[in-house]
């Protein structure tokens, strides 16, 4: 059941959005690529580093509050190695944005020393803010910025249009809408992302959904969903069995003493994305290794 789940998505204006990054490059300093710490693989748009080209680049670790902290230690360190500046964040509660301006200035170093040898000390830097959607791009601006400059919700799609915050007059940063580009040889970055909610609910079917993500979640972290539901099953137990499990534990149940999965099914999200289940990464850097 749970390895039928299809889930495509390519909204026109991501097209549009790719064409307005493309023209935008040439008004910024550097690129800052927001991915979701608990999918950092799969939150990452394969193309993004094709369209900044040699463009200095960063990336914000999002959502750390959610992830697996080891896990996430894991992935900083691997996009250090790729010459990468990296900086964790959960920009609900502003943590680890005290090292996003320090951050901005190692990486444009070389270009602030040209600034300064020329009398240009107060030159803003220009930052271009991009990522996948619901990771948190217009969050981070409104915490760094201090104001609500940029419209936030937790859904995707929601920011359209060029959009510049200043930050204190010596940062300029470029917001932009959300975008993705499907992988369709791995269909499992595309679940990954719907766990999420970077995909809206709409294009999917949640109970199959759900029964992907309970038997993700027994996989790797098995105490969780076992604390959780109370779920007693052998490891190898399928995505239905344990939904159902947890349905019957929960005492969801319709007329005639079925089941209600379906209810169930929206919980498991629920939970999920508000960490009741607890904190998981569902990707290593060895993925790369994989492809």
């Amino acid at each position: 059941m749970e390895q039928r789940i299809n889930i495509q998505w390519y909204p026109g204006h991501m097209t549009k959005t790719r064409r307005m990054m493309e023209a935008d490059l040439k008004l910024v300093d550097a690129v800052c690529e927001m991915i979701d710490a608990r999918i950092p693989y799969s939150s990452r748009n394969p193309d993004i580093a094709a369209i900044c080209g040699q463009k200095p680049r960063m990336v914000i670790l999002n959502r750390t509050d959610l992830a697996d902290p080891e896990m996430t230690r894991r992935w900083a360190d691997y996009f250090r190695s790729q010459g990468l500046t990296v900086v964790a964040t959960d920009c609900k509660s502003k943590k680890g944005l005290s090292n996003f301006v320090p951050a901005v200035r190692r990486l444009l170093s070389e270009k602030l020393e040209r600034y300064a040898a020329k009398g240009q000390t107060g030159r803003p830097l220009k930052i271009m803010i991009v990522g996948i959607p619901n990771v948190g791009k217009s969050t981070l601006i409104n915490q760094l910025a201090g104001r609500k400059g940029a419209k936030a919700e937790n859904r995707p799609g929601v920011t359209r249009g060029k959009q510049w915050v200043n930050m204190d007059g010596n940062l300029l940063l470029l917001d932009t809408p959300g975008i993705l580009w499907p992988k369709f040889e791995d269909p499992e970055v595309g679940i990954r992302l719907a766990y999420t909610g970077a995909v809206k609910d709409q294009v999917f079917d949640v109970e199959e959904l759900a029964c992907h993500l309970i038997k993700c979640l027994w996989d790797r972290y098995p105490a969780a969903v076992q604390g959780r539901y109370k779920i007693e099953l052998p490891p190898e137990a399928q995505g239905w069995e344990l939904l159902e499990a947890a349905a019957r534990k929960r005492g969801f149940l319709l007329a005639r003493g079925e089941l209600n999965t379906e209810r169930m099914a929206h919980v498991l999200l629920e939970e999920y994305r508000s960490c009741k289940l607890g904190r998981f990464t569902f990707e290593g850097p060895e993925i790369y290794t994989q492809e």
